[in-house]
């Protein structure tokens, strides 16, 4: 079918660490005089908004944790798949004084699927017990990564183009359990099937030997502590402190790890929070097969 296993998500419990605290940023004089935020689109449950801090604004966070802001006064931001109603950002100024916005953040309906028979999970074997704390420890430590670069600006686009089989969000209840949901969007093409960057990043992870959920796991950092982490690769072509641009090979479709079948699993973070490659790359584009 081309999706991953229904197992526990493979890196839906993977801890994250917290994003960098943002440097004091000062807007250059003559610089216009904003007074308030400025921003790019609507804020949802797993989506990303670009924005623009206040005129000589010196730190932002959202809900009380630090936020990157560019030298330029643009900042990133994005919502974890269960969002709540409310957020507050908050930008400090220069002079101590603060600018204070409540966001209002867009509910989603998730796909969810009840399977009263079955339980929420197999018993995991010895040698799963036995690798994974040291793989999760890669993942952690990847996502620690931070660099200077500006993929988190760009218009992304889809690393591989195909039926979607996996969306993002979606949930088994298993006999009135919630089991994970799923942390990305599966797109179904055959084993090769070449695996594009969606936005110029750095290479932070790129396991060669298979992980045993992800498979081969190639990760990147666009900067701003958002990042991609592609799944169930057949093989990597970059390594790790790679610098990549948007629409450069990356790797090939695959079935490593725990998947039913050849597909590519997208999952995107911004700091601890999961969001939705659907919202960032927009509608799949028409493919001749």
């Amino acid at each position: 079918m081309g999706t991953c296993s229904m197992a526990p998500e493979p890196m839906a419990h993977t801890a994250s660490a917290p994003p960098p605290v943002a440097e004091p940023v000062v807007q250059a004089r003559g610089a216009p005089n904003r007074n308030d935020f400025s921003f790019d689109g609507p804020m949802i449950q797993g989506g990303t908004v670009l924005g623009t801090v206040p005129a000589l604004t010196s730190g932002l966070t959202l809900d009380g944790r630090a936020v990157p802001v560019a030298g330029d006064g643009r900042f990133l931001i994005a919502f974890d798949r269960d969002a709540g109603a409310r957020a507050e950002l908050v930008a400090t100024r220069v002079d101590g004084s603060a600018v204070r916005r409540t966001l209002s953040i867009q509910p989603r309906a998730w796909r969810i699927e009840r399977l009263d028979r079955l339980p929420r999970y197999s018993q995991p074997s010895a040698e799963f017990q036995r690798r994974r704390p040291g793989e999760l420890a890669q993942i952690n430590a990847a996502r620690a990564k931070s660099h200077d670069i500006h993929g988190w600006r760009q218009e992304f686009m889809w690393p591989v183009t195909g039926r979607i089989s996996g969306l993002f969000g979606s949930q088994r209840i298993y006999k009135g359990e919630p089991g994970s949901y799923h942390s990305g969007v599966d797109v179904a093409r055959p084993s090769g099937t070449p695996v594009i960057a969606p936005a110029d990043g750095v290479v932070i992870l790129a396991a060669q030997s298979p992980f045993t959920l992800e498979g081969k796991l190639l990760m990147l950092d666009h900067g701003m502590t958002l990042n991609s982490a592609f799944l169930h690769l057949s093989r990597i072509d970059v390594k790790v402190g790679d610098v990549v641009r948007r629409g450069q090979r990356i790797g090939a479709v695959g079935a490593t790890g725990r998947a039913t079948g050849p597909h590519l699993h997208w999952g995107m973070k911004w700091g601890s929070a999961r969001i939705d490659p659907l919202l960032i790359a927009g509608t799949m584009p028409v493919t001749a097969d």
